[in-house]
């Protein structure tokens, strides 16, 4: 279940993080000063749902990512661009890692893990990337999920605390997702959460090493009912 994951190429500098336990966590996020003149001060808020809870990754994930990523490649494989035989090398984790901190650092791109609220498992992750702010004030949604977590709602939870933190904290208008048309899965992700399809873009993205069409759902805050964060 997985849209566009190449969303996430981007994300902080000066974000502090204590505690190696998943879920205590403390982070401090500073942005440049333009984007702070254009949303205020934004507080990480309390991430979590009744079954999972959004963390920023660490670098003391890498084995249990790359675990779940390579037991679910067949899975996932048919949905992403194609993977690099170094995809799930410590060396590129930690590389990914460092663009996570560039873009929390710019405000430009978030990038969290999906952890179980009952076990600390690692689930899945999900993005904000390509914020776009001036009189767009926009971004784009992408995650994936291991196979063996698939169909238990847990990125439905998921995108649901996403969606929050990009109308309420960052202060976005538009939220926009691609999908591949087969991929009912994510399709129904989306409908569900109250993305509204908006059409076609014929070969968007390539895909598992061919060009693919997506439709282009997307969700405005003005169809969002505002929740507590």
């Amino acid at each position: 279940m997985v849209i566009l994951l190449q969303l996430f190429l981007r994300a902080p500098d000066g974000v502090l993080i204590k505690g190696s336990q998943k879920g205590n966590g403390m982070f401090k996020m500073p942005f440049r000063r333009q984007a702070r003149k254009q949303q205020g001060k934004i507080r990480l808020p309390n991430l979590k749902a009744q079954h999972i809870y959004l963390r920023f990754p660490m670098l003391d994930d890498y084995q249990e990512w790359a675990t779940l990523r390579m037991e679910s490649r067949a899975f996932l494989e048919p949905w992403e661009p194609l993977w690099p035989a170094d995809a799930h090398t410590l060396i590129r984790y930690k590389m990914h890692l460092d663009r996570y901190i560039e873009g929390r650092k710019n405000g430009q791109f978030f990038v969290f893990f999906v952890f179980s609220n009952e076990t600390d498992h690692l689930i899945g992750g999900i993005s904000l990337g390509n914020i776009r702010r001036g009189v767009v004030q926009s971004g784009e949604i992408g995650y994936w999920c291991g196979e063996k977590y698939s169909g238990h709602g847990f990125m439905h939870e998921s995108l649901d605390l996403m969606i929050d933190f990009a109308f309420q904290q960052l202060k976005l208008h538009r939220l926009q997702a691609a999908s591949i048309p087969t991929n009912t899965r994510s399709i129904a992700l989306l409908e569900k959460c109250g993305f509204v399809r908006e059409g076609l873009m014929r070969s968007y993205v390539k895909i598992h090493g061919c060009w693919q069409d997506h439709y282009l759902y997307s969700l405005l805050e003005t169809e969002r009912p505002i929740k507590p964060v």
